[in-house]
């Protein structure tokens, strides 16, 4: 297809959004579209949101890269239309381990509210570098951090870091062994900006993503539930996932904004 084709295509994106009644008209014609032409217009119009939701919540200006963002938001809608999780909390965790550990580098989103709820530091494993993490693992007691995609666990519950919340990996081979290792979201006096004055980085976990102690209890009573974290780590860190297909993310994306249903 052109780029003259998917210029046209955002241009009615554009207009059906600013015109509820082109928008309702433009429903049924979209559902008539053959199947390459509806899966370009459901791709635009998810790409035109994910946009529209970074420039919003000043995303960029708080060091959150778009691309960052726009993958952990394909892995939000890919998720979300998978298993019996419609039910769960709209919120996206967004930790970027391609950033310094005295960055906050870690955001909390409402996905439907397009707010931020949370913007704050974050701490990787020991063994997956000083400041910046280089190494990442899957195994038992590599005390490496793990890229990928996890869902939360129903409830917390008071561990030896005090209130925890475990997460289950999603992406075999790079962060499916997260509950065998005890891999959870806890605090630790160890995140926070004293310590970086102290030593030039944030102390390190065991591989969890550890949290500044005041604001744990807050974040994980919200993203606790079946929500999704996206743990994106350096460019050359191999990570591939199932949850980046933008294809399926469109749909899915279309499908719960009551659009015309999914691509075939």
């Amino acid at each position: 297809m052109t780029r003259r084709f998917f210029s046209t295509i955002a241009l009615l994106c554009l207009f059906a959004a600013a015109n509820p009644v082109v928008a309702q008209s433009q429903k049924a014609a979209v559902g008539a579209l053959p199947a390459p032409a509806r899966r370009a217009y459901y791709q635009v119009a998810f790409m035109q949101q994910a946009m529209a939701m970074y420039a919003k919540m000043g995303l960029g200006a708080s060091g959150l890269s778009l691309p960052v963002f726009r993958e952990g938001l394909v892995g939000y809608y890919n998720l979300r239309s998978t298993g019996n999780y419609a039910a769960a909390p709209p919120v996206l965790t967004l930790i970027d381990f391609s950033q310094s550990s005295q960055q906050k580098r870690l955001w909390v989103i409402n996905v439907e509210k397009c707010k931020v709820l949370f913007h704050t530091l974050v701490a990787h494993g020991k063994a997956s570098g000083e400041d910046r993490p280089l190494a990442f693992s899957n195994k038992d007691g590599s005390e490496m951090s793990s890229l990928g995609f996890y869902r939360t666990a129903p409830t917390t519950y008071m561990g030896k870091h005090g209130l925890s919340l475990k997460i289950a990996g999603m992406d075999p081979g790079f962060n499916s062994n997260a509950e065998s290792r005890a891999v959870v979201v806890h605090g630790a006096d160890y995140v926070c900006e004293d310590f970086v004055k102290a030593h030039g980085r944030l102390g390190r976990s065991q591989g969890c993503p550890a949290l500044p102690v005041a604001e744990t209890a807050a974040i994980v009573k919200t993203i606790r539930g079946g929500s999704v974290i996206y743990l994106h780590g350096p460019a050359g860190a191999g990570y591939r996932s199932q949850w980046l297909n933008v294809d399926t993310a469109a749909s899915a994306f279309a499908s719960q904004r009551g659009g015309a249903g999914r691509m075939q």
